[in-house]
């Protein structure tokens, strides 16, 4: 089982969905509006997932955000 803390279970199974459904990863904007949190606070939560490994991104790439945990170890999005 992949180890986060429920708020980053949150985030990680929102851009899960997300790129399910519109196949791209969101914005920052797009997870700030869906959390209602501010941009520091998305960047942030960005750092934290990619540094335990939990997301990769592309440098300098838009919307490159990949989840690299497996879909049965997502939360359900609440």
């Amino acid at each position: 089982m992949a180890d986060y803390t429920y708020r980053q279970g949150q985030y990680l199974a929102y851009i899960y969905l997300h790129d399910k459904l519109h196949r791209q990863a969101p914005s920052e904007a797009e997870i700030q509006r869906y959390f209602n949190v501010t941009p520091p606070a998305v960047h942030d939560m960005i750092l934290t997932l990619e540094k335990k490994k939990l997301i990769a991104r592309t440098p300098g790439a838009p919307r490159s955000i990949r989840v690299l945990v497996p879909k049965d170890q997502l939360p359900e999005l609440a």
